[in-house]
């Protein structure tokens, strides 16, 4: 048997930076992560399949910059960053038509209403459903769009469950960042400060009434305090003993994972398509089409990136990565014409919704329980067990890794005051 002062479960942002918080403070930790590999869902590949350019699998943007921890630290440690908001241009399109200009304004007079009618809802109550909430626009030719955009794509959740009130917590504002080589990659060097971390080291069983005692498979592991940072679609399978109270077995269920799958397609020779670096498409939704977000040579990157998101992503996610790659080209030939493919290669496809370890992309609150993220993140046992990651956000910051990271150094600080 193994003892220590804290331990953390998750070797993500959250617990790494819990990790490199207990250290600084000269605070005894072990670090189990029960993936081969650290960093959660912020995770960078480069390979044939996006023209060996780096792509970031998960977290990609270090939203809201100007309060993001990682802004200052990437700055720090020297590494390139890539000014998205400046770079990124986007276009409309209906079908495989650019917008006109009168269209183009019907969308833009659309957002002002979408804004001058749902946003004020979302500060009232009762919480209702994101898909509630746009009833009165239902007729517009436009809400099915924002609903795509607002819902599936940036919140990865279904617009019929979504909590309105969640959704407006969490609408980011600020600058956007890109790290140049990945946010993965840099978490990768940023987790030395964390210290050594044990991989392919799952937690079977947590119980907490008398101490911490973590089973593992490589044994059990004592500590004074615990911090979990699992994400919420892998909680509900953590036995816990005693069973945990009631309030947080409801918050864990009412933060559902949401699921963004990134797809790549590498471009097969000097053809660009007729578009230019970092040009997001953003296509007019109808009933029965394949939708999703394109990104077209990211910041110079050899690929085209998509997105697709909620209920969508899930459904293609049971069918396999094929029916889900299917399903982009599909939109790809009917936003550039059935001859683009011949440009692009075999798709990469994210895996997040059959990740054991993860299963989603990140969380949200369902209709009428924006609070949960809240209760999930109530200490118990007098600070000796606390929960940490991008769910527990209050803040604004939920759903992404700056979230995640500010969620560990807090959860750090609680577990650390639970032993003076």
């Amino acid at each position: 048997m193994t003892s220590t002062d804290v331990l953390v479960i998750g070797a993500g942002a959250a617990g790494l930076a819990a990790a490199t918080t207990l250290r600084a403070g000269g605070i005894a930790c072990i670090v189990i992560e029960a993936a081969v590999r650290i960093g959660g869902r912020a995770y960078t590949t480069a390979g044939p399949d996006t023209g060996n350019h780096w792509f970031d699998h998960g977290a990609t943007w270090l939203h809201s910059a100007e309060r993001n921890p990682l802004s200052e630290l990437a700055r720090a440690a020297g590494t390139k960053i890539i000014e998205s908001d400046k770079l990124r241009r986007w276009r409309l399109q209906i079908g495989p038509r650019l917008a006109t200009a009168a269209e183009l304004a019907g969308y833009r007079a659309a957002r002002e209403r979408f804004d001058a009618t749902i946003r004020p809802r979302a500060a009232q109550h009762p919480d209702i459903a994101f898909a509630a909430a746009m009833a009165p626009l239902r007729d517009d030719p436009w809400a099915a769009t924002i609903e795509l955009w607002e819902a599936a794509q940036i919140a990865a959740a279904d617009p019929t469950t979504l909590s309105l009130h969640d959704w407006r917590i969490n609408d980011l504002e600020g600058t956007n960042l890109i790290l140049d080589g990945g946010i993965g990659a840099f978490l990768s060097r940023l987790a030395t400060r964390a210290g050594p971390v044990e991989c392919n080291t799952p937690a079977t069983a947590i119980e907490w009434s008398d101490g911490i005692a973590v089973a593992t498979p490589r044994g059990t592991i004592r500590a004074k305090a615990a911090i979990v940072t699992v994400s919420t679609g892998v909680l509900p399978t953590l036995p816990f003993a005693p069973a945990l109270p009631a309030s947080h077995q409801e918050a864990i269920a009412a933060l559902p994972m949401g699921l963004l799958t990134k797809l790549a397609f590498p471009a097969l020779g000097a053809d660009r398509l007729g578009l230019p670096d970092t040009m997001s498409i953003r296509q007019q939704a109808r009933p029965g089409e394949p939708a999703m977000g394109l990104f077209a040579w990211p910041y110079g990157a050899p690929y085209v990136q998509s997105f697709i998101g909620g209920a969508t992503a899930w459904a293609l996610a049971r069918q396999g990565h094929a029916a889900t790659a299917d399903y982009a080209r599909s939109a790809i030939a009917k936003l550039l014409g059935a001859d683009a493919l011949k440009s692009l290669g075999p798709a990469l496809v994210t895996n997040w919704a059959a990740d054991p370890w993860h299963r989603g992309s990140y969380a949200y609150a369902l209709a009428g329980h924006a609070a949960a993220r809240g209760t999930l993140a109530t200490p118990l046992a007098d600070g000796r067990l606390v929960f940490a990651g991008e769910a527990t956000r209050t803040d604004g910051l939920a759903g992404t890794i700056g979230g995640a990271w500010l969620s560990g150094i807090e959860a750090a600080h609680t577990a650390m005051r639970s032993m003076s």
